[in-house]
Parts: structure tokens; sequence; C-alpha cells
């Protein structure tokens, strides 16, 4: 038989987190203070992040220690397999073979535990007592309830309103979990006060929902605040991801040539591609390539820029590829990857172009979801589609050139409890969309004069 699944055992799981700040070709230029317009420091975030957590996202440490609390609560899902997309080689009827790495297999169904799981022992250990915190589709929120329950610690997260109502069932795994979930914006905080008396039938925002989610925390000593991307350390924690496949991929005597991802804020495509821009760093030959909405095409036709991180302008000034924190996506909207900015780390790779960006739109990326789900069985979470209508772009060429590829991909969760997006593509209610310049040019003006990185 042909081979199509690679195993690790929990014996060979990486027992370290790998963090590229070490192997820089060039340094990132840092988050800046919005009152002082210097770069901020440890304190400045003490009220917001606990300090153990602090230290890692100003580490420059090459391999930072998996804790053996976070290693037990890893087996319960990792090492995830390494598949052969053999099916999906055979409708795209190209020179190229496809891996992809399998994260829907976690309790909650993404790759978001990876970080979630980390980040609650790591509160839980400086004695925090509640994690607040934002989701868009719900993945992020239902991955901390998660964790929150494993370690003890209450949870409150806020939902970007449209994706309350949209998806129930992520609400209710929150639920389940015993976190707290409440649609944002809402009557709770002050941001989201502001927001509903300006904007009454406001959809919500990630931006609008971190506001409020920070808020929250820093009002409580008892509680913190958790991200579910953008920053270093979350996206040190999703190493574990490309770590293991390069494990896999060795057992099988393979070694991708493009390492692709889909990207919101881009925590699940730089957990694969970060351990594989260290190979790339010195001197692999290797193209690494994100996807992501036209809707929402922040490292496509974004500013590389100072910005914040949130609607309310609490977080640090951030060097990042933006659309303005203000910028809200637009509800007809269905595939995720809603925010407004991008992680540092990947904007400052982009910036040295050590990878690149392509944008698809949302019929281009459910037409690609529904034909791996009608091969490979798998039905993809929408935000995974796009990295798919990537992986079908990039076979073509292949056809085209006449050249055989490796193609590795994430695929970050599956689609079970996002059924209504496949429903408004099946019923052929979704709309081709892409951002207009003029509502881009209005969201940017919001950065006018904030620093340059």
């Amino acid at each position: 038989m042909k081979q199509t699944k690679v195993f690790l055992n929990e014996g060979e799981m990486p027992r370290q987190w790998y963090n590229i700040l070490a192997d820089l070709p060039t340094p990132m230029s840092p988050p800046l203070h919005p009152g002082t317009g210097k770069p901020v420091g440890p304190d400045d975030l003490a009220p917001v992040f606990p300090m153990n957590l602090i230290e890692q996202e100003v580490s420059t440490q090459r391999w930072i220690d998996i804790p053996e609390p976070v290693l037990e609560k890893y087996c319960l899902w990792r090492p995830s397999p390494l598949y052969r997309a053999r099916n999906f080689e055979k409708l795209l009827d190209a020179p190229v073979k496809i891996y992809y790495k399998n994260e829907g297999v976690s309790p909650p169904g993404s790759h978001k535990p990876n970080t979630a799981v980390a980040q609650a022992y790591y509160n839980k250990a400086f004695g925090i007592k509640r994690l607040s915190t934002e989701t868009g589709a719900g993945q992020w929120g239902s991955a901390l309830s998660m964790a929150c329950q494993m370690f003890g610690l209450e949870c409150r997260v806020f939902m970007v309103k449209i994706s309350y109502e949209q998806k129930p069932y992520r609400r209710l795994m929150m639920m389940t979990w015993g976190a707290d979930c409440i649609p944002s914006p809402s009557n709770i905080t002050q941001a989201g006060r502001n927001i509903l008396d300006e904007h009454p039938d406001s959809p919500g925002s990630l931006g609008i929902a971190i506001s409020e989610a920070i808020e929250d925390a820093v009002g409580d000593k008892e509680a913190r605040y958790s991200l579910g991307s953008v920053l270093n350390h979350v996206l040190l924690h999703q190493t574990i991801v490309g770590l293991e496949a390069q494990k896999q991929l060795e057992k099988i005597g393979d070694y991708p040539d493009i390492v692709m991802g889909c990207a919101g804020g881009g925590s699940n495509f730089a957990g694969l591609f970060l351990p594989f821009a260290r190979d790339k760093i010195h001197g692999k030959q290797i193209s690494i390539v994100a996807a992501e909405p036209t809707s929402c095409p922040t490292m496509t036709r974004g500013p590389f820029a100072y910005d914040f991180g949130d609607t309310a302008k609490t977080t640090p000034l951030l060097p990042m590829y933006t659309l303005g924190h203000g910028f809200v996506p637009a509800p007809i909207h269905a595939g995720g990857l809603r925010y407004h900015g991008m992680a540092p780390v990947l904007s400052h790779l982009l910036k040295e172009k050590m990878m690149e960006a392509r944008a698809f739109d949302q019929i281009e990326t459910f037409t690609a979801g529904i034909n791996w789900a009608r091969t490979e069985g798998f039905i993809p979470a929408p935000e995974t589609n796009h990295v798919i209508a990537a992986v079908v772009q990039e076979a073509q060429r292949a056809k085209e050139e006449g050249k055989e590829k490796i193609i590795l991909f994430n695929w970050s969760g599956h689609g079970i409890v996002d059924l209504a997006a496949y429903d408004a593509f099946l019923s052929g209610k979704l709309k081709k969309y892409e951002l207009p310049e003029e509502e881009l040019q209005k969201a940017l003006e919001s950065i006018a004069g904030f620093p340059k990185p």
C-alpha cells in the first residue's frame, strides 16, 4: 500500500519551541509606546500579560523548553499526523506531491490549542485566576476555553458579533468548556459602549473585541489578557507544527520546495513555516507563501507601518502590514482571516522578501475547499480554504512549467462547525468580493502621522 500518513510517537514529539528571533538576518523594528514613542519595555506590558510570557515575547534565545505540564496536555492530540493528499493530487493532475499537517485533530478542531494550552499554563504558574480574550470565528475562543478548563482558570471571551450570530456552535463549544462568551461590541466595557453609541448596528471586528478584552483584563488584578495570534510568543508556541513536520518528512526522505499557509494574524502559517525559514536563512532553496482574503488584503495591499493592534488604541504600536486599526471587514466576507494587521515577525520576513503573499476571493477559496472535501474527505475550515486555493494555483503553475514540486501546507482546522458558511456558498449567496480602493484608503487615514518603521 502507498503511504498516506506519517506518524511520530509521543516520545518523538519536539521538546522545545523554535524562536526565529535568534536567526533573523536583519533586526526587527521594536514595538513603540504610543505615549512616549519609545520602544516598549517589559513593565509596559505587565498589566496585560504575565511576566513569564513577556519574557518569551522579548527573548532572542533560539530554543525554549516546553514545560512538562504543557507536553502532557499536547499528548491528547500531538504529534499531529502528516498526510499526503493523493486523491487531491489526482484531481489536479499536476506534477506535484502535496503534504499537509492535519491540525484539525485537536479537541477544538484547529491549531489554536498549541498556544492556548501554553498560555493557560504560564498564567496559572504566575498566579492569575482569569483570562480575557477575543475571538473572530470562534476557533481561538474555543481553544482558550478548553485550555483554561484544563488548568483551572476562568475564561471570558468577547466574540465578534457577526460571528456570534453566524456561528452559534462555536459559542456553545466555549460554554461547554465553561467560558463566558459575550458578543462584541458589548455594553460591559467602555470601548464597546463607545462603538455602540456611534454604530448601534456594528457587526464588530477583531480590533474592537481586542479592545474590550484588554479593558476587561486590565481592570481586574487577578486577570490577564490572552491573544491567539500576532505576538512573538504565540508564534513561538505554534512552531511545534513545523518542527514535527520536519521530522515526519525526514522519515520519508522528502523536503518541500514550497511551504504554504493561510494567514489572518499569522500564527498557524508561522507555526509551520518558521522552522523552514531557518533552513532558508542558512541557504536552503525554498519558497514560502501566505494566502489571505481579497476582502481583508493586509499583506497584498496594506502598507508596512506602525499601527495599533486594536480599535481603541490600547496596544503598543506594532511594526506590521496593516489596513488601519479602524478597519471592519464587510459582513459578506465568510472566510475568516478578518484581522486588520499581521504578525510583526511575518511582516518583517515579507518586507525582507523571505516570503510572499497572495490574495484569493471567497468564491475561489470555497470552490477549492469543496473540491478538497470531495477528494480528501475532510471538510476544511473556511480559513484553511484560502491555502487550498493557493495549493491549486501552485499545482497549475507546476503543470504549466512542467516542473515537479513538493508542496507542504498547514491544514489549520476542520469546518464542521462552519457549515453555515458552506451553506451560503452552496446556495449561491456568496459573492466575489474585493476590498474597494476607496475603503482601503479611508481605513488607512487612521495611521496618518504615526511613526514609520
